[in-house]
């Protein structure tokens, strides 16, 4: 047997079924509003067997991390990669705080659940690279390559604090958020 042709095959039967079990995670947890779903559910609706979530994921928490950070590179990361450049701050915010709105029943029950510390530091992750491009933009040869990166954690940091909040606990309109947010990032940039 050819492992060569069988492997791509199998690849995309592991990328598939994951994928399945991401979806079905996602899919409960919108619909209740809450991450008390068992994984027999999760993979019920996904039309795999318990046994594969477990393989794939561990346990309950780690899908609904990896749920999370799924659906953000999947709809997030490509709405901000397709803004022009160099990226407008109210539409890049405008774009997230628009995911955010979207898949605001979803995200707040993960951010009120087990999950939270470990899906924060997640999406802050994922989303420093697309704030250090703004940061050098903004600062441009002003300030040491350390210094870009720190004030790109600061920022990522402290504007996930913000959304957390307001998905929590916020209205849902997404522009009120976004002048909410460039008028705090502005008040910080003007005292620098």
């Amino acid at each position: 047997m050819d492992l060569h042709v069988d492997e791509p095959a199998r690849d995309r039967r592991v990328r598939r079924t994951r994928a399945a079990v991401l979806q079905a995670a996602i899919d409960l947890v919108s619909a209740r509003g809450t991450t008390a779903v068992a994984l027999s559910e999760i993979a019920e609706a996904a039309d795999v067997s318990r046994r594969v979530v477990y393989q794939h994921f561990g346990d309950l928490d780690t899908v609904l991390l990896e749920a999370g950070l799924d659906l953000a590179r999947r709809e997030l990361l490509p709405r901000l990669a397709g803004l022009r450049q160099p990226m407008d701050p109210r539409e890049e915010t405008l774009a997230m705080a628009r995911h955010f709105a979207e898949h605001k029943v979803f995200y707040r029950a993960l951010f009120t659940g087990s999950c939270a510390y470990a899906l924060d530091r997640g999406l802050i992750s994922l989303l420093i690279p697309v704030n250090r491009q703004s940061v050098e933009h903004l600062f441009g040869d002003r300030a040491t390559g350390e210094a870009v990166d720190d004030l790109t954690a600061f920022i990522t940091g402290g504007v996930g604090s913000f959304v957390t909040a307001w998905v929590i606990d916020g209205a849902h309109d997404p522009e009120a958020f976004t002048d909410r947010l460039i008028a705090v990032v502005s008040l910080f940039l003007e005292s620098r």
